[in-house]
């Protein structure tokens, strides 16, 4: 016995078994440490809600269409919590429905949903488990578009023509089902205002039944270009100076004009009716002398705008003596007629030759190629004129048509409330006080077209 004791494999078992055991008191003593501080290696297990988690669908696109599916779920999943945690935030997984069977029937049917490329340690729990779906064969139809707006939206006095659409017709594809039921296909005019000039703008196409619901459906194109011309009656009355008030003493009114001589009033057809002039009242309390003034024009109510605000008048006075102005006519008695009388009368009735001098007087004078000069032009638009040249004749006393030049005329054409096409529209002519003009011709032929858009 003492033999084997002493003998060194006896030595190197006992080193062996100390070793062991001491390695197993370690172990035992740190899983003890881990355990009183809470740091157990089994892993914690926990659970997660992953909300709006999209839904793919497979299916033949090309010949099918399905209905019916929602476009997220909500996904729980259940595991270790870090496993969780990176499944959450990297949302490397995915929700899908698989109809891609070349055999699938049409019509309804229950789907459920499924999940690929998740972690197999977690357990999902998908909300809701399935979805009624709807399978129909997918069809393309070609519709024509119908353009409308709010018709209440004109402002007084302005009309409206039927909108135009471009392109006219539309496709529409979606489920049979659907395309059997479109009963209209719209393109609404969003307005927001007033309509008071004319609409060029995109509109939203849509596909609605007969109840005037919106039809799932895809709509190409799904815009189109919307025109709808809108415009106002107008008529050119002349502008009439009216005296007011009474002249100085000493100062007698000799003539007042007026230049323009016409204005354009713009309003409904029935308001337009009970014009024919407007009216400008001149008071001549304050006149020393010749004046000319700026005076504003009254717009009368029932019109809803003028071509021009304002009109220049000139006064022309000459001075009189206030005892002879205010001296009082002499009345005489009235005497038996003889014929010595009679035959003063006679003489006096004669100097009616002297007026006909004075219409002999009046002479004309013929102005060729006066440029006509389009006013009122809005920046998106171009007008072109049939003639931009006329000729205008003068009629007056031959002193003063000698003065006159032909930058003494001015003939112009008002297009601010001309849509686009060709309009006759008549010539505002601006002469030199005195004298009268005649044309071949009033109006003038005038095409507007809309500028073409800066790309």
């Amino acid at each position: 016995m003492d033999k084997f004791t002493n003998s060194a494999w006896f030595m190197r078992i006992v080193a062996f078994a100390l070793a062991a055991l001491l390695f197993i008191s370690i172990n035992f003593e740190m899983e003890s440490d881990k355990k009183s501080l809470g740091l157990s290696t089994a892993p914690e297990i926990s659970t997660e809600t992953i909300e709006n988690v999209p839904v793919e669908v497979y299916y033949d696109r090309e010949n099918l269409v399905v209905s019916g599916v929602p476009e997220t779920v909500d996904v729980t999943l259940k595991g270790a919590k870090s496993l969780l945690i990176n499944a959450k935030n990297q949302r490397d997984f995915k929700v899908y429905v698989d109809l891609s069977d070349p055999a699938i029937s049409m019509g309804d049917r229950t789907v459920t949903f499924k999940i690929s490329e998740l972690n197999e340690k977690l357990v999902a729990t998908i909300d809701p488990e399935y979805a009624e779906v709807n399978v129909q064969e997918r069809v393309t139809k070609e519709f024509s578009v119908e353009a409308e707006y709010n018709s209440s939206l004109l402002e007084e006095g302005y009309t409206a023509g039927q909108p135009t659409v471009s392109p006219k017709t539309v496709k529409i594809t979606g489920a049979k089902d659907a395309i059997e039921q479109i009963s209209y296909v719209k393109a609404n005019l969003e307005i927001s205002k007033g309509l008071n000039e004319t609409v060029n703008s995109k509109a939203t196409v849509k596909a609605l039944d007969r109840d005037l619901n919106k039809l799932d459906v895809t709509i190409e194109p799904s815009s189109v270009a919307v025109s709808l011309k809108v415009s106002i009656p107008s008529k050119t009355v002349s502008i009439e100076p009216r005296q007011t008030g009474k002249a100085k003493d000493g100062i007698r009114i000799t003539s007042i004009s007026v230049d323009p001589k016409e204005v354009t009033l713009f309003g409904s057809e029935t308001s337009l009716e009970k014009i024919d002039e407007i009216n400008l009242p001149v008071n001549i309390s304050k006149i020393d002398g010749d004046t000319e003034l700026e005076l504003d024009l009254n717009k009368p109510e029932s019109v809803q705008k003028m071509s021009l605000g304002k009109a220049q008048v000139k006064i022309r006075t000459e001075k009189v003596d206030v005892e002879e102005e205010n001296a009082e006519p002499v009345v005489e008695e009235e005497e038996p007629e003889t014929e010595q009388k009679q035959e003063e009368q006679v003489v006096e009735e004669k100097p009616e030759p002297e007026k006909e001098d004075e219409a002999a007087a009046i002479e004309s004078k013929t102005f060729n190629n006066i440029q006509i000069v389009p006013v009122g032009m809005r920046d998106d638009q171009d007008a072109e004129l049939e003639s931009e040249v006329t000729s205008i004749t003068l009629l007056g006393e031959a002193d003063d048509l000698k003065k006159i030049t032909k930058d003494d005329i001015n003939l112009t054409v008002d297009v601010s409330n001309l849509d686009e096409g060709t309009h006759d529209v008549e010539l505002a002519v601006t002469v030199p006080e005195g004298v009268e003009w005649e044309l071949d011709s009033k109006t003038v032929s005038v095409t507007i077209t809309q500028k073409d858009e800066e790309t």
